[in-house]
Formats: structure tokens, C-alpha cells, sequence
């Protein structure tokens, strides 16, 4: 029985190791946790036909909304760990773990996957309706007060990018507003530009096509500098705002669930710098204000866990809650 089990796990280990070896011999499933058109799935999607070519296999987004991001990402974290599923994931990963570190949930990024490359970072665009009457920030700000009623803001999601970024900023400009989330950027985005909803933040390669569209109106950016992307808005700092030490900035990166093979994080690592590296490809994104900044796993981790930290002192220091 003894040499029976021997032999058992001598085969699954040599089908492992095999298949890691060939990795990847079939299509990769690149989770996204919010809605299409939102930050995340439009960066992924500049990357998708490079990323094929580097691995050889088709590589496919799919979109698991829900649960304010909780629904795609534990969905990764459940996989099995044969690097068959992988999650592109923004900052809203750490800013969630921030807001929700006192909930009753059992979700760790950082005990649930292996993170395997850091791919780029973009700054945020303060986009307001049309029909909103006003085209700066302290405008906007100036109209927030006046009026009887509470100003409503559009977010991605509680604990996403957007929300903790426009928290940032209403705490920065002492603007009191009402939060209205979304199951993804792209959805908050619609309803603003639809009129529903006064001002959101966007990511820059998603607020450059509608402002030039003539469909919203870009009044700031989070960049230190003037965005490429939007060379005629005013940062932040520009425009008078003063506010909290923290990134805004979205930052991307791709994780899997715990427990890949060497082999294919590996293969994958390769893949991912090489398409950062990829002359045309830097062009493009550089056009759309998002910067290539591959780094490795563990750098990716590392920044994980400082945002987090990060985050967290911040949410804890304004005592922002759950809603």
C-alpha cells in the first residue's frame, strides 16, 4: 500500500512538473472585477494582443463584477493554482482591504495570491457633467456649498479607486457630498455623462476620449505634472487643492491564486516585461498618460502591502466607514 502511495505521488508530481513545463498549453483567463469600460478592463485590454503573443495562448478578459471588486477576486483566489486563472487587478485591491479590514471577511490578497508582475500606474482626471455649471475646481466646490441639498459623487464601488481618490480630495477642498457607487468605473462614468450624476474620477486613457468628445469636462488631474492625455487641465495642485500623503494614482498588476508552479510565474513574468518593454506599445500607452512600470512579483507584493498600510492610516485618520 505503502509503495502504492509512493508511486501515486511520484506520477503527480512528474504530471506537474510536466505541465509546467509546457505552460501554457491552453487559453488564460485574465479575471477583471468590475464592469467593461472602467479603468482596469481598459488597460488590460492595451495589453491583451501583446500578452497573447508573448505566451503563445490566447489570453481572454473576463469580467466578474460584484461585491464592491469581492466577487472577482475571490473568484481568483479560488482557483486552481495552475496559472490558468489570473486576476488584473488595480489599487482598489489595497484600498478595499483598508475599508473592510474590520468586516467579518476572510479575504487576504496578500495570504491568497502570488503576485506576478507590476505593469504600469496612470493618473485620475476630475471629470464633471456638462450640465454641471462649473469648469474648475473651485467652481465646483463653490457650488457643492450652495446649494440646499448635498452634492452626490459617482464611484467605481465602496473601497474602489475612485471613492478613497474623491474622499481624498472632499477632505482636501472640505467639500461634503454624497456617495453613490457603482458596480465599475464604467457605469459610474455613463451616469455622469448622462447628466444623473455631477462629478466622478476617471482614469486618464478613459477620461481622454470622452472630453475630447465633447461628453465631459476634465477640471483637474492627479499627476504631479500636466497630463499628456489632457495637456489643458490643471493637477491638483494647480488648481489650490492641498491633500492627504497618499498615491493617487491607479496602479495596475496581475496575481494568481496561491500556489503556481515556479515554472509558469516564471513564463508569465517574462511575458509580462516584454510587453512592457515593447517600443510601440510604450508609444501608445504613453499617448494615453499611463506609464509602463514592470516590475516582478515580489516588488508587486511589496507595494501591496504598503498600500494597504498606506491606505489604512488614512481611512482610519478620517474614520471613513462602510456605507
Amino acid at each position: 500500500m505503502f509503495e502504492f502511495l509512493r508511486r501515486v505521488a511520484l506520477a503527480a508530481f512528474f504530471v506537474a512538473g510536466l505541465s509546467a513545463q509546457t505552460y501554457p498549453d491552453r487559453p488564460i483567463r485574465l479575471v477583471v472585477a468590475f464592469v467593461p469600460g472602467g479603468a482596469s478592463d481598459t488597460m488590460a485590454r492595451q495589453i491583451l494582443r501583446q500578452l497573447t503573443e508573448a505566451l503563445g495562448q490566447p489570453v481572454i478578459i473576463e469580467n466578474r463584477p460584484g461585491g464592491n471588486g469581492y466577487v472577482g477576486w475571490n473568484h481568483v483566489a479560488s482557483a486552481a493554482p495552475d496559472g490558468y486563472t489570473l486576476l488584473f487587478a488595480e489599487n482598489a485591491l489595497a484600498m478595499s482591504q483598508a475599508l473592510f479590514k474590520n468586516q467579518a471577511n476572510a479575504f487576504d490578497p496578500l495570504k491568497q495570491y502570488d503576485a506576478i508582475a507590476h505593469v504600469a500606474s496612470s493618473p485620475l482626471a476630475l471629470v464633471v457633467a456638462n450640465n454641471v455649471k462649473a469648469n474648475t475646481v473651485a467652481e465646483l466646490v463653490a457650488l457643492s456649498k450652495a446649494g440646499a441639498q448635498k452634492m452626490n459623487y459617482a464611484s467605481a464601488g465602496m473601497g474602489s479607486v475612485t471613492h478613497l481618490v474623491i474622499e481624498v480630495f472632499r477632505d482636501g477642498v472640505g467639500m461634503d457630498a454624497v456617495h453613490v457607487p457603482y458596480k465599475g468605473g464604467g457605469q459610474a462614468v455613463a451616469d455622469v455623462i448622462a447628466g444623473h450624476i455631477p462629478f466622478t474620477f476617471a482614469s486618464t486613457q478613459v477620461a481622454k476620449g470622452l472630453v475630447e468628445g465633447g461628453k465631459l469636462k476634465a477640471i483637474a488631474v492627479t499627476s504631479n505634472a500636466r497630463s499628456p492625455a489632457l495637456p489643458a487641465v490643471p493637477t491638483l495642485a494647480e488648481a489650490g487643492v492641498k491633500h492627504a500623503d497618499v498615491d493617487l494614482r491607479f496602479w495596475y498588476g496581475i496575481f494568481g491564486p496561491r500556489g503556481i508552479p515556479d515554472a509558469a510565474k516564471a513564463k508569465l513574468d517574462r511575458a509580462v516585461s516584454s510587453v512592457m518593454a515593447d517600443p510601440a506599445l510604450r508609444e501608445r500607452l504613453a499617448k494615453l498618460d499611463i506609464t509602463p512600470e514592470y516590475a516582478p512579483g515580489p516588488a508587486l507584493n511589496t507595494k501591496l502591502a504598503n498600500e494597504i498600510k498606506n491606505w489604512s492610516a488614512f481611512v482610519d485618520a478620517k474614520h471613513i466607514k462602510p456605507e
